[in-house]
């Protein structure tokens, strides 16, 4: 399909540069047959008894991280932010600014305000589009530790500014529980204690899973058609236990809801014949209209960018025409777009 057809031109002003104080006062669009204008805080009456929503608990960590090349050829600044763990090694494929200052052989030094938290890298590799591969000098375990003090959260391009302290809380769910994640689950970011146990008690189960989201969510798509654009794999896992109640809710006629297109992706990679099974691996699934979706009924998801695979994911779910018209509708009517905005309940298209 041609990218264009998932365009459209967003005013800057409806970029939400921060989170409104309390989450679910956050306002949702729900579309169905038409429109309605509602808030996060209604979606205990929105979602049906029985209906079982599905949660991703991955944790954000502060991933990006600023430090100096060293080599022959002299010392450079070099800001990295992880992008996702190269499974059983101590290395990580990384976003590096600018990735052009860097070859293989090259050590990056990573320095906080604590001499004990030194962190060192070797550069193994450098591929297209700014992507570098680094082995650390921690072990895996050791990581997570350091870049609590060494790094800042991974705050998306399009907010214009670094992560700071408020964002260390700002840009987690309440429920984030294995980290991992080097961007949020945003439509997770609207939920709160309070609306769980609503949720809970008007009979919505839950249920959780876990994909760790990558730095390439954040790539622009460059080709002018879909068939050229590569996705970036992310680490997923759907437990036994998880997988189980989700196909006897299937079974039961009772509705999955996603709570994020993170959640839809890795149970669409989990899905055989509708039936989800354990999972435990990548996931590098591209939905484009035309697909056919097997688990989900409802998909609570913010308002993403023109031309980027989640819009065209969502116009895949809802339908294309529906989802122009949706974002036309958010746009006049002053929503709050991306991370930190506001969010749509969607109804699949029949």
């Amino acid at each position: 399909m041609r990218v264009e057809l998932f365009d459209f031109d967003l005013p800057p002003e409806l970029i939400a540069k921060r989170p409104l104080e309390c989450r679910d006062e956050a306002r949702l669009l729900r579309v169905g047959e038409d429109f309605e204008d509602r808030a996060v805080s209604d979606l205990p009456g929105l979602l049906r008894p029985g209906d079982l929503l599905v949660l991703n608990d991955t944790n954000v960590i502060p991933a990006r991280i600023r430090g100096i090349r060293q080599a022959d050829r002299g010392t450079a600044r070099v800001e990295v932010t992880l992008h996702k763990a190269v499974p059983e090694s101590d290395a990580w494929d990384v976003f590096a600014r600018p990735a052009k200052r860097l070859q293989p052989g090259d050590t990056i030094t990573f320095e906080g305000s604590d001499p004990n938290s030194e962190l060192r890298a070797e550069v193994i590799e450098r591929r297209q589009g700014g992507e570098v591969r680094l082995r650390f000098d921690r072990s895996a375990a050791e990581l997570p530790g350091l870049l609590e003090k060494l790094g800042e959260m991974p705050l998306p391009p399009y907010l214009g500014r670094s992560g700071d302290a408020q964002d260390r809380a700002d840009y987690q769910t309440v429920f984030a529980a294995n980290p991992g994640a080097v961007a949020a689950p945003t439509a997770g970011l609207h939920f709160t204690p309070e609306l769980l146990a609503a949720l809970a008690a008007v009979g919505v189960e839950e249920q959780r899973l876990t994909l760790h989201v990558g730095g390439g969510t954040f790539l622009p798509v460059t080709s002018d058609d879909t068939d050229d654009h590569v996705m970036h794999g992310e680490w997923g896992e759907i437990t036994a236990e998880a997988a189980e109640a989700i196909t006897r809710a299937r079974a039961e006629g009772r509705r999955i809801v996603a709570v994020g297109t993170t959640v839809m992706r890795l149970l669409e990679s989990a899905a055989a014949d509708g039936d989800v099974q354990p999972w435990t691996g990548e996931t590098d699934i591209f939905i484009v209209p035309g697909y056919r979706f097997q688990v989900v009924e409802l998909l609570l998801t913010n308002f993403h960018l023109p031309r980027s695979t989640l819009f065209m994911l969502v116009s895949a779910f809802a339908g294309t025409q529906r989802m122009q018209a949706a974002y036309a509708h958010a746009m006049a009517e002053r929503y709050r777009f991306y991370s930190y905005g506001d969010c749509c309940l969607l109804e699949r298209a029949s």
